[in-house]
């Protein structure tokens, strides 16, 4: 690599960074160019030569937190062994926490619009997608009688229900709820939907499962 583009290089991870401690200072709402030019000692101008725009700076910094949340989920899942009903409970009880502990940055997530008439990239959406196996496969093992397209709807539809409670009881206002008391709530939505969600078993019968 040529020094010029080890150069570029290193002030664009610098600016990712700096756009990443503003998000998670001030929210969306409080990410300025001019002042992440000043911070990293470039001119305001130049940080379009190191981004295409603010869409991809954003984007850039989602995929971080992105990152640092599959770790959090991935660690939730590795602690000890569990049954894929717990599985579940623990990643939605992991999503709260990193929520709660990273509450600017996980809002920006769900809070950027890309500007009229473009579309987000594919290796955006391509990392957000990712993240639905941790909810994907211990519905597998919960159902193997569903097919990959069903699975995919009920994985997302857990994941709404769950995203909704954390929204609404991290808001800052009347609805909000405390943490703990939060965590112990979805800990016990989760279990009984995948309680209703899970067809009760009749003696003697066996269950009926589709070739992959």
């Amino acid at each position: 690599m040529s020094k010029a583009l080890e150069r570029r290089a290193k002030f664009r991870e610098e600016l990712i960074q700096a756009a990443e401690r503003s998000i998670a200072a001030g929210g969306l709402a409080g990410l300025k160019t001019r002042e992440l030019a000043r911070e990293i000692g470039v001119a305001n101008g130049a940080v379009y030569n190191l981004v295409e725009d603010v869409d991809e700076l954003i984007l850039r910094v989602g995929s971080q937190t992105l990152a640092r949340l599959d770790a959090s989920l991935t660690a939730a899942e590795s602690n000890g062994p569990a049954s894929p009903r717990e599985t579940l409970v623990r990643i939605a009880v992991a999503y709260c926490d990193f929520a709660a502990e990273n509450l600017e940055l996980w809002r920006a997530l769900f809070e950027h619009r890309m500007a009229p008439g473009k579309p987000v990239p594919e290796w955006a959406i391509s990392e957000q997608m990712d993240l639905f196996r941790h909810i994907y496969h211990p519905l597998a093992e919960l159902f193997p009688e569903r097919t990959p397209a069903e699975l995919g709807v009920t994985a997302r539809s857990l994941f709404s229900a769950v995203h909704g409670m954390v929204l609404l009881g991290l808001e800052q206002k009347l609805i909000a709820v405390p943490v703990d008391a939060l965590r112990k709530e979805i800990a016990v939505i989760v279990g009984a939907m995948v309680d209703g969600l899970t067809p009760p078993v009749v003696p003697g019968k066996r269950s009926v499962t589709r070739d992959p």
